[in-house]
C-alpha cells in the first residue's frame, strides 16, 4: 500500500466570501455572548460578540476614510492586546491585506519587511521597532481605538481565492518570507474543528501564544469566534506558573500552547505535584513534537489528554490526534478528513507504506498558501507537479498515522544512514537531570560529522553514563559521540528548536 490519504475534498468555499465575515457571523445572534476575554489573576476584560464586531467593522471603516483601498498592506507592530485581533479582521473586512509581525523585531528587520511589502498604513503600539524613515503613515494605538466606534463597513466580498492576508515565516534558510493567505484559508480551518480540537460552541479555549503566530491566531482566535466559543487569552506579563490559576478561576475547557509552555507549567509544580483543573476537557499542543516524558507528567499531574497536531505557516495544522480519534503512541496522528496527503520519495511517487519520505500536500487543498510574496521561484520550488513539499520527513503508518522523522534539514547522516534528531531526542529524555536535550549533526574536523547531543541540565553529566544511556536505546549508528552541556536550547520566534544555531556555532 502507498503512502498517500484521499478519501474526498471537503465542500468548497462559498463565494463571494471574506474570511472576516465569516468569523464573525454569528456575531448578531450571540450578541450579548463573550467572545474574547484576556485573564489576570485578578481582573479580566471581557469583549462581547457585539462589542467586537462593532468595533471591526467601524476599523474597517475607518481605515477606508484614511484612503486604504482593497488590496493595501497593512503592517501590524502590535503586541499581545485586544487591538491585535480588531486590526487584523477590520483590515481584512474591508478588503485590506494586513501582515502581522512579531512585535520583538528589531529596527533593521523591520526595515527590510516594509521594503518588501510598500505597506499603505502601519500601526504601532508603544515601545515597538519602527523603520528610522517610515515610508508610510503610523498610526498609533490610541488612533486605531478611536475607529472602534464608527459607522460599520460593509463586508468586501469577493473571490475567495483572493489575498486576505500575509504572516511571516522564519524559513529554514534564515530568511524571513511572507506568506501569502486567501481569505479561503478560514473555510479550511473548518478540518481541524473536529480532526484535532473538538471544539463545541460551549468551549471557553485559553491560548498562550503571541498573537502573530499562526498557530495562536487561528486556533486561539478565529476558530473559537467562528463556532460561537469564547477565546481566552493571558495579559501581558501573566507567566506560565499562573495558567493553571487562570484555568481553574475561569472555567477554561481546552487549553493550547506550545510543548514548552507545557514544560513551564510543569516545573513550577511541586515535584510529583498535581493540579486540579476540573473543567478542563483536554489540551491541544503544537509548534514542535512533545517528548513523551512531559506528555505523561502533564497527564497524571491534570488528568487531561494532550492531542498534537503538525502544521506550518503556509498551511496551518493539517495533521493531528483529536478525541474522537487520539493519535497512536509515538505519531503525529492522522491527516484531517478533506485533506490530500502523501509522502512521497525522492523521485516525487508515494512511497510504501512505513517507508521514510517526505510530507506533501495537494495543491488544491483550501488551506495551502498562495506563495511568497513577491517570490515566484521560491514558491515554485516548493512544489514537485501538484505536490506541495513541506520539508518534513515523515512515514505513514498501514493505518495512516504519521510519524514525524524530522525536518529534511535537519536529518542527520551517520555512516550513510539517515538519522531523525527527533528519535535520538527521545531517547535522551529521559536521562536522569536533563531538562531538553537537541540533537545535531556536527562537522569535527573537515569532511568529518558525527551526532552531538547538547542538554540542558543544572551542571554537567558523566559522559560514559550518557553514552551507555543511548547504548541502551538506540542503533549504535543513531548514538550520539558527543555531548555538551548549554544552558538553554536556541529557539526560533515560533519557539522550535533552531538546530542551524547549534550546528554552526559548534566549536569542538
Amino acid at each position: 500500500m502507498l503512502s498517500i490519504f484521499d478519501e474526498g475534498a471537503p465542500p468548497p468555499c462559498p463565494a463571494p466570501f471574506n474570511l472576516a465575515a465569516h468569523v464573525l457571523a454569528r456575531a448578531d445572534e450571540l450578541s450579548d455572548k463573550i467572545a474574547l476575554q484576556v485573564l489576570s489573576p485578578t481582573f479580566a476584560e471581557r469583549w462581547s460578540y457585539k462589542r467586537l464586531s462593532d468595533a471591526v467593522r467601524g476599523t474597517g471603516s475607518g481605515l477606508l476614510a484614511r484612503g486604504l483601498r482593497p488590496g493595501d498592506r497593512v503592517l501590524m507592530r502590535l503586541g499581545n492586546t485586544v487591538d491585535f485581533p480588531i486590526l487584523f479582521l477590520g483590515a481584512i473586512a474591508a478588503g485590506m491585506v494586513p501582515v502581522p509581525t512579531s512585535s520583538q523585531l528589531t529596527q533593521p528587520e523591520v526595515e527590510k519587511i516594509t521594503a518588501e511589502i510598500a505597506p499603505a498604513l502601519i500601526v504601532a503600539g508603544p515601545d515597538v521597532a519602527l523603520p528610522a524613515t517610515p515610508p508610510c503613515d503610523v498610526m498609533s494605538v490610541q488612533d486605531l481605538r478611536r475607529l472602534y466606534d464608527r459607522s460599520p463597513c460593509l463586508w468586501d466580498m469577493g473571490d475567495p481565492d483572493r489575498l486576505a492576508y500575509m504572516i511571516y515565516t522564519s524559513g529554514t534558510s534564515g530568511n524571513p518570507r511572507a506568506v501569502m493567505h486567501a481569505h479561503r484559508a478560514i473555510w479550511a480551518r473548518r478540518m481541524m474543528h473536529d480532526g484535532w480540537y473538538g471544539l463545541q460552541e460551549s468551549d471557553r479555549l485559553l491560548h498562550a501564544g503571541a498573537f502573530n503566530w499562526t498557530y495562536t491566531l487561528g486556533t486561539g482566535l478565529l476558530d473559537p469566534w467562528s463556532v460561537g466559543a469564547t477565546a481566552m487569552v493571558p495579559a501581558d506579563g501573566v507567566d506560565a506558573a499562573t495558567l493553571p490559576l487562570l484555568m481553574r478561576r475561569f472555567d477554561v475547557t481546552l487549553f493550547a500552547a506550545a510543548p514548552g509552555v507545557f514544560r513551564q507549567i510543569l516545573r513550577a509544580l511541586p515535584p510529583g505535584g498535581k493540579t486540579h483543573l476540573p473543567r478542563l476537557r483536554h489540551v491541544l499542543s503544537a509548534g514542535e513534537k512533545m517528548p513523551e516524558g512531559t506528555r505523561a507528567i502533564w497527564n497524571s499531574a491534570t488528568g487531561t489528554q494532550v492531542y498534537e497536531a503538525l502544521g506550518m505557516s503556509e498551511c496551518s495544522t493539517f495533521i493531528s490526534g483529536s478525541p474522537a480519534r487520539p493519535a497512536p503512541p509515538g505519531t503525529c496522528g492522522y491527516p484531517q478528513a478533506g485533506r490530500c496527503i502523501a509522502v512521497l520519495g525522492d523521485n516525487g511517487q508515494p512511497v510504501p507504506r512505513g517507508d521514510a519520505g517526505m510530507l506533501a500536500i495537494h495543491r488544491p487543498d483550501p488551506g495551502l498558501f498562495l506563495g511568497y510574496w513577491q517570490a515566484a521561484d521560491e514558491t515554485a520550488a516548493r512544489f514537485s507537479c501538484d505536490w506541495f513539499l513541506t520539508g518534513d520527513s515523515v512515514s505513514m503508518g498501514d493505518d495512516g498515522a504519521i510519524t514525524y522523522l524530522g525536518r529534511n534539514d535537519d536529518m542527520m547522516n551517520a555512516g550513510g544512514f539517515r538519522v531523525s534528531p527527533v528519535e535520538v531526542e527521545r531517547a535522551m529524555a529521559d536521562f536522569p537531570g536533563v531538562r531538553e536535550v537537541a540533537a545535531v549533526e556536527v562537522e569535527v574536523r573537515p569532511g568529518v560529522t558525527v551526532i552531538a547531543a547538547f542538554y540542558v541540565a543544572d551542571h554537567d553529566l558523566p559522559e560514559d553514563a550518557l553514552a551507555d544511556h543511548a547504548a541502551a536505546r538506540l542503533a549504535r549508528y543513531k548514538q550520539p559521540r558527543l555531548f555538551q552541556r548549554i544552558e538553554a536550547l536556541p529557539r526560533g520566534a515560533n519557539n522550535k528548536i533552531a538546530r542551524r544555531v547549534l550546528r554552526e556555532g559548534f566549536a569542538i
